[in-house]
């Protein structure tokens, strides 16, 4: 433990000119008087560790005690410290362990590229979940990440409607989809690629095996397909409209963006011109829901269901606003 801690005294204080003993004991979660004696420890031990005394003193390395990574620039820097999904990275059990390699990599570079981690953090960041949507960490992520990061089968049960099933998985790569995490495996002894929600595994066990991967997979390639494969086996039902040039400009906006572009192909709405469309979607009462946002600037054609819903719908606001 000490020795842990000793080590990362040192990477702190390559990765910058000087640090107080306050600062040191916050990063290393110990005691001033722990500070004094792991600095005088490792002075002991042949580290140039300079103590600066007065109100403003602290530690600082001397002699040039330090590794560079000097092949990085700026860029591939910057890019470095971007890799790393804060909560992602927490929600998996990997925080510890990415906070180390992030101080490492900040300790070995060039004195011109130790902001690079700050300035990245300052111009991008990933917010996964969804808008007013709380976001839950599934209980036996850490224990599927750490199978997935080695190479290692898992026999996992899962919710299936009212079911639980058992399968022995080969867990291939994880992905966060808007707040909610899945599993790319692949059923041991069989070649099709399956997507699991972690939230439904009831359990997870980790073998003794490990699994060889297919060198022809590619997660990004593989969750892209399936991702739109998915979208598109929603779309069971279609819907006839009639759209306005300001309908066609917003549809996009209010349902499936595959669908509004396979019902707008070769459309072109002229100034006052009104368009009818075949719509692609998920349900009537889904229809409803979305095509409502388009207001006056949409007039449901068929199914006839659908447009006596909207004709309902329209008469009640008449009524309420007395027109």
């Amino acid at each position: 433990m000490r020795a842990a801690r000793l080590i990362k005294m040192v990477l702190l204080l390559q990765s910058r000119p000087s640090m107080t003993a306050a600062e040191l004991a916050s990063e290393l979660e110990v005691s001033e008087r722990t500070v004094t004696r792991d600095a005088q420890a490792l002075s002991e031990a042949g580290v140039p560790v300079y103590a600066d005394r007065g109100r403003i003193g602290g530690y600082r390395l001397i002699g040039g005690y330090r590794t560079r990574l000097t092949g990085l620039a700026r860029g591939e820097a910057e890019a470095l410290f971007l890799s790393g999904v804060p909560g992602a990275l927490r929600e998996m059990g990997l925080e510890d362990a990415a906070s180390a390699a992030r101080l490492k990599v900040s300790a070995a570079l060039l004195p011109s590229l130790r902001d690079a981690s700050r300035t990245a953090a300052q111009r991008f960041h990933l917010d996964a979940p969804n808008w007013f949507r709380e976001p839950t960490t599934p209980e036996l992520l850490p224990a599927v990440a750490e199978a997935v990061w080695d190479d290692r089968r898992i026999t996992a049960r899962y919710r299936r409607g009212e079911d639980l099933v058992e399968r022995e998985l080969e867990p291939y790569g994880l992905v966060l989809k808007a707040g909610v995490w899945y599993l790319c495996a692949r059923v041991s002894g069989q070649g099709a690629f399956r997507v699991y929600r972690i939230d439904r595994f009831a359990a997870v066990e980790a073998g003794g095996e490990r699994f060889e991967r297919s060198a022809d997979f590619d997660l990004p390639a593989f969750w892209g397909e399936r991702a739109e494969e998915f979208a598109r086996s929603l779309l069971r039902a279609e819907v006839v409209v009639r759209l306005s040039e300001e309908g066609v400009r917003r549809l996009p906006h209010v349902v499936d963006p595959r669908a509004a572009r396979e019902a707008l192909a070769g459309v072109v709405a002229g100034a006052g011109e009104w368009v009818r469309v075949t719509l692609p979607v998920e349900s009537e009462e889904v229809a409803h829901e979305q095509l409502s946002a388009l207001g006056a600037e949409v007039e449901v054609l068929a199914p006839a269901a659908l447009r006596e819903r909207f004709a309902v719908g329209a008469a009640r606001l008449a009524g309420l606003y007395g027109v």
